[in-house]
Protein backbone atom coordinates (compact mmCIF):
# COMPACT_ATOMS: atom_id res chain seq x y z
CA UNK A 1 0.00 0.00 0.00
CA UNK A 2 1.50 3.51 -1.09
CA UNK A 3 1.89 5.92 1.57
CA UNK A 4 -0.16 8.92 1.80
CA UNK A 5 1.13 12.51 1.07
CA UNK A 6 1.96 14.21 4.34
CA UNK A 7 0.69 17.55 3.71
CA UNK A 8 -3.30 17.20 3.05
CA UNK A 9 -4.85 20.42 1.55
CA UNK A 10 -8.49 20.04 2.34
CA UNK A 11 -11.69 20.88 0.22
CA UNK A 12 -13.05 24.33 0.60
CA UNK A 13 -15.25 25.71 2.73
CA UNK A 14 -18.31 27.27 2.37
CA UNK A 15 -16.85 30.17 3.33
CA UNK A 16 -13.61 30.21 1.50
CA UNK A 17 -10.57 28.54 2.36
CA UNK A 18 -8.77 25.39 3.07
CA UNK A 19 -7.68 23.07 6.31
CA UNK A 20 -4.07 22.24 5.92
CA UNK A 21 -2.87 19.15 7.87
CA UNK A 22 0.64 18.16 7.87
CA UNK A 23 1.40 14.71 9.56
CA UNK A 24 -2.19 14.65 10.56
CA UNK A 25 -1.78 18.19 12.44
CA UNK A 26 -4.31 21.01 11.71
CA UNK A 27 -2.13 24.23 10.49
CA UNK A 28 -5.27 26.14 9.79
CA UNK A 29 -6.99 28.10 7.21
CA UNK A 30 -5.10 28.95 3.93
CA UNK A 31 -6.78 31.40 1.79
CA UNK A 32 -4.29 31.27 -0.29
CA UNK A 33 -0.97 29.82 -1.92
CA UNK A 34 1.47 31.92 0.49
CA UNK A 35 -0.77 31.25 3.44
CA UNK A 36 -0.14 27.08 2.44
CA UNK A 37 3.45 27.88 1.93
CA UNK A 38 3.20 29.37 5.35
CA UNK A 39 2.09 26.73 7.25
CA UNK A 40 4.52 24.61 5.77
CA UNK A 41 7.41 26.92 6.56
CA UNK A 42 5.87 26.93 10.16
CA UNK A 43 5.80 23.12 9.97
CA UNK A 44 9.95 23.10 9.02
CA UNK A 45 9.28 23.07 5.39
CA UNK A 46 11.33 26.29 4.42
CA UNK A 47 11.71 25.14 0.82
CA UNK A 48 8.13 24.44 0.53
CA UNK A 49 7.53 26.53 -3.01
CA UNK A 50 9.09 23.27 -4.73
CA UNK A 51 6.63 20.83 -2.88
CA UNK A 52 2.83 22.27 -4.35
CA UNK A 53 2.74 20.46 -7.00
CA UNK A 54 4.37 17.06 -6.05
CA UNK A 55 1.73 14.38 -5.44
CA UNK A 56 4.26 12.71 -3.09
CA UNK A 57 4.19 15.25 -1.09
CA UNK A 58 0.76 17.24 -1.12
CA UNK A 59 -2.58 15.99 -1.48
CA UNK A 60 -5.36 18.48 -2.48
CA UNK A 61 -8.91 17.09 -1.89
CA UNK A 62 -12.10 18.14 -2.93
CA UNK A 63 -11.49 20.80 -5.88
CA UNK A 64 -9.17 21.98 -8.08
CA UNK A 65 -5.25 22.55 -6.48
CA UNK A 66 -4.21 26.14 -6.09
CA UNK A 67 -8.01 27.33 -5.29
CA UNK A 68 -9.42 28.73 -2.25
CA UNK A 69 -12.61 30.58 -2.62
CA UNK A 70 -15.77 28.60 -2.31
CA UNK A 71 -18.40 27.98 -5.52
CA UNK A 72 -20.65 30.35 -6.76
CA UNK A 73 -24.14 29.38 -5.92
CA UNK A 74 -26.44 30.26 -8.52
CA UNK A 75 -30.43 31.43 -7.49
Amino acid sequence: MAAHPPIVVHRISPSGGRRVTVRDQIMGLAHSDRDLLEFLRLAGLPDADALLDDPTWIEWVGGREHEYEPLEIMP
